[in-house]
């Protein structure tokens, strides 16, 4: 993280690796362009109607590019009519057999993942290669430490950094040897240690953009902290392009926590950040209750904005003075209401949620009326 002294809060400010930038359909990856969130469908591939349903559930929930896994003929078939439906750039993702990168790039697939360890020979890579140039793709090289070379594994012993970023740059050669730049590289494994050591070095030795990840994270709540440890600590040090949270879940739960992720560390903001204490027996109102109700019911704004809800007055003020919307238990059932971080009036418990949600639909509102304005100044 460097010492920016010239930035309003120093400790705040997050220099990003300076990557070259590629496009992923229509959505920039890398360079000054914002860090996507990225998530895969689980539904049968096959089944065009049931992934067209699951990915509008991602894009709903904020998603910039969304994978789908092309496994078989049959998958690649409805690929095309998958991508047509689409609102968003679709990542087809190969594994073992190099015609679906060919069948997938020739059915509308913005970029085509590969893994070295299983997609064979250099020539059927060349091959995937010209496929992606003729169809406009851009590639992921994905490198998981599960799925390593054996000449690799025979080299090093055992998965390490040194042998993730071998197998990501001796892709990465083929890919230029062939005139081919339009790709990003990621070097996933269970292990957030290893994980992030690998991406460290491989940061430090290409200039293409990163996609990060802990793959194989595990359930909901675990698989979220690990994910955040590993991928909050690179994306603190500068490192990442695009993220995808690898959870065994619902996908739309991996949106949600990338934006989460992003969001903590001020890199990127969507909806609203809710700050609630944990509450104790001093609490003015059922604030655990509250802040479950709120987060439900303003599912739907997407304006980056902020929301304080504090038990009682120790910390309701203070928090609420940096905060768009802010309310504080009191007493006799009721707390008090923070506009822009000032007083505004004195609000009842019984009813309050519904008094807050429309004052936040309010700011969002106002927020929005103003970067349009602040656009068309500009133009």
């Amino acid at each position: 993280m460097s010492a920016d002294h010239s930035h309003i809060r120093p400790w705040r400010h997050i220099e990003r690796r300076k990557s070259r930038q590629i496009m992923v359909g229509n959505v920039p990856v890398g360079g000054d362009a914002p860090i996507t969130v990225q998530s895969m469908t689980n539904t049968p591939t096959s089944d065009a109607s049931a992934t067209i349903d699951q990915i509008r559930r991602l894009e709903e929930a904020g998603a910039d590019i969304v994978r789908v896994s092309c496994p078989d003929e049959d998958s690649t078939a409805a690929f095309r009519t998958i991508a047509r439906e689409a609102r968003v750039p679709l990542v087809a993702d190969i594994h073992f057999h190099y015609k679906r990168g060919m069948e997938a790039a020739q059915a509308g697939a913005a970029c085509l993942r590969i893994n070295p360890g299983n997609i064979g020979s250099p020539d059927r890579v060349r091959e995937v290669i010209q496929a992606a140039k003729d169809h406009g793709c851009s590639m992921r090289i994905g490198v998981n430490a599960g799925s390593l070379e054996r000449e690799l594994l025979e080299k090093y012993g055992e998965p390490c950094p040194d042998a993730m970023v071998e197998s990501a740059l001796n892709h990465a050669r083929i890919l230029q040897d062939h005139d081919f730049h339009e790709f990003k590289i990621s070097v996933k494994a269970s292990d957030p240690f290893l994980t992030v050591a690998a991406y460290q070095q491989l940061a430090e030795a290409i200039d293409c953009p990163l996609h990060l990840g802990v793959t194989e994270a595990g359930p909901l709540r675990t698989g979220t902290i690990k994910s955040a440890i590993g991928m909050g600590s690179m994306l603190w040090a500068g490192i990442g392009d695009t993220i995808r949270v690898s959870l065994a879940a619902d996908p739309v739960e991996e949106i949600k926590v990338g934006f989460d992720i992003l969001k903590s560390l001020g890199l990127r903001h969507r909806g609203v950040n809710i700050i609630a204490c944990p509450s104790c027996a001093r609490q003015g109102f059922n604030v655990i209750e509250t802040v479950g109700i709120l987060e439900e019911k303003l599912a739907h704004v997407t304006t980056p904005m902020s929301l304080s809800i504090i038990g009682c007055v120790v910390n309701g003020p203070g928090e609420a003075l940096y905060t768009d919307v802010g309310f504080t238990g009191g007493g006799k059932g009721s707390g008090m209401v923070y506009l822009n971080g000032k007083t505004a009036h004195k609000l009842a418990n019984e009813g309050m949620v519904d008094h807050i949600v429309e004052l936040v639909e309010a700011k969002a509102a106002e927020l929005d009326a103003a970067r349009i304005a602040a656009l068309e100044a500009a133009e």
